[in-house]
């Protein structure tokens, strides 16, 4: 309900759905018909009571929609490093997809790392009557957690890579196969992975993909540099990666790809001349890093579509096979051949 005013700005009373079906000509029945958006109303009855809920300024009230309808038409979103790019743009993408299909988002955040924390978010979203909740879970201590808990609503996570619960992704593995493929064929044979924290199931899968492939050609195992996303991270790598005389570096991402460009510039060593260097993410700067980043691009929006339109369907059209989004592969202009003396 919302409140009616004055003439001179003080509150009179709320405004209620008596108030929008008595002005409109209807009963509060068909009211909240056309709230609830019941395909039995007539077109020119729901524009009366669109044109009432207008005039009086109606704004519906989800919580108690949902105490009479058990549709609150909201998602809730469990989420953890939302300051790294991966989670942060699929918590936006989440929220446009909702939006798209008549959905709200409520969103709560919690220490991956506290598994009472993440219990306590689950239950205030759940709380709140949410429909369904989408957990964006890079970390299998969140998965473990959730495991757990008796929730009561459908729980789909995202960046699970394929673990534990029932969940969404982007091919991890696949992505850092394309990326190795890529640097393979261009001529290289000694390729340097500079990995992401090892608590996140990502790297995992990403470190997966990168041994696999070069199983798959014939190709000898390279070093395996640990970073933490940051782009000092890939800074502080430089001295080891020249000691280990690769010509190929697959960065876990994209940011830590920067710092490995501007730790080789300063080093003295051209990218891609010397070494050609291969990102993860297709985050927007990349096509205007020094060299403009070649790069495995991950599909956020498709992710969230997939992931909002399993929350909102009908039970009996749940999906049964959650298949992971494909990457793709984007050239641009930090790979190149390996010098001629180190082929």
């Amino acid at each position: 309900m919302n409140d009616f005013r004055n003439a001179d700005g003080t509150t009179a009373r709320t405004v209620g759905v008596r108030d929008v079906a008595a002005l409109a000509g209807v009963s509060r029945q068909t009211v909240s018909r056309v709230l609830n958006a019941h395909p039995d109303v007539a077109a020119d009855t729901k524009v009366r009571v669109e044109r009432a809920m207008a005039e009086l300024g109606y704004r519906m009230n989800n919580a108690a929609r949902a105490l009479g309808t058990r549709r609150s038409r909201t998602l809730g979103v469990l989420a953890s490093d939302a300051l790294q790019y991966g989670p942060s743009r699929s918590i936006a993408a989440i929220e446009a997809s909702a939006r798209a299909a008549g959905y709200w988002v409520s969103a709560a955040f919690a220490d991956s790392g506290d598994a009472n924390a993440v219990a306590a978010a689950v239950d205030h979203l759940a709380a709140q009557g949410v429909e369904g909740i989408v957990v964006v879970a890079p970390h299998a201590r969140t998965l473990r957690t959730l495991e757990g808990l008796s929730v009561g609503i459908p729980v789909l996570t995202l960046h699970s890579a394929g673990q534990g619960t029932t969940g969404l992704s982007v091919d991890q593995a696949a992505g850092a196969r394309l990326a190795v493929a890529a640097l393979a064929e261009a001529g290289h044979v000694r390729i340097a992975h500079l990995a992401g924290p090892a608590d996140w199931l990502e790297v995992e899968s990403r470190a997966d993909g990168y041994a696999a492939e070069l199983i798959a050609r014939g190709l000898p195992a390279g070093p395996v540099i640990a970073g933490d996303w940051s782009a000092r991270s890939g800074h502080d790598a430089v001295p080891e990666i020249l000691a280990a005389g690769v010509t190929a570096v697959f960065a876990a991402n994209d940011q830590m790809a920067l710092g490995l460009l501007g730790g080789l510039h300063e080093a003295g060593v051209a990218v891609p001349a010397d070494i050609s260097v291969i990102g993860f993410d297709d985050v927007p700067d990349a096509a205007y890093y020094w060299p403009r980043l070649t790069t495995v691009r991950q599909d956020f929006e498709e992710l969230a579509r997939r992931a909002v339109a399993a929350l909102t369907a009908p039970v009996d059209a749940q999906p049964s096979d959650l298949e992971p989004v494909s990457p793709v592969l984007v050239v641009r202009d930090s790979v190149a051949a390996p010098p001629a003396d180190r082929a």
